[in-house]
């Protein structure tokens, strides 16, 4: 058994490659062999959001704070509270991020494919994310 104390690890800025705005990664489980599976709790800050990307074996967002914006290549953007719980399938292209006006935290779970848990695309336009 391993027990993470709370603040035992440190928090990272979402990279600028990867990210829109303001992100803090706080590290909750990293995979190490044999488990595949790693999670972080996420928080954007309003306005803040991610690239388009995908997830090799998909993905699980645990929504814990705030509010969000999340869309799937082609689909409608949808709302994101407290308490939803989004699952994206593997390959599936998609972003996620805070409200313009609001931040939001969620806790993100993936499980790693040859190593590689996402795989980073174009970042999301200010064209493509809604202003309210």
């Amino acid at each position: 058994m391993e027990i993470k104390r709370n603040g035992s690890q440190p928090s990272a800025k979402g990279p600028t490659a990867n990210f829109t705005g303001s992100v803090r990664i706080d590290p909750l489980f990293q995979a190490g062999s044999p488990v595949r599976v790693g999670g972080a709790s996420v928080t954007f800050e309003p306005g803040a959001r991610t690239a388009w990307h995908t997830h090799p074996r998909g993905q699980t967002l645990i929504v814990t704070a705030g509010c969000g914006w999340v869309q799937v290549w082609g689909g409608p953007v949808e709302e994101i509270r407290p308490g939803d719980v989004v699952w994206t399938a593997p390959g599936e292209k998609h972003w996620h991020g805070a409200k313009a006006t609001t931040a939001m935290t969620h806790i993100a779970i993936q499980e790693a494919l040859d190593g590689r848990f996402v795989e980073w695309m174009e970042k999301v336009g200010d064209d493509q994310y809604p202003a309210f």
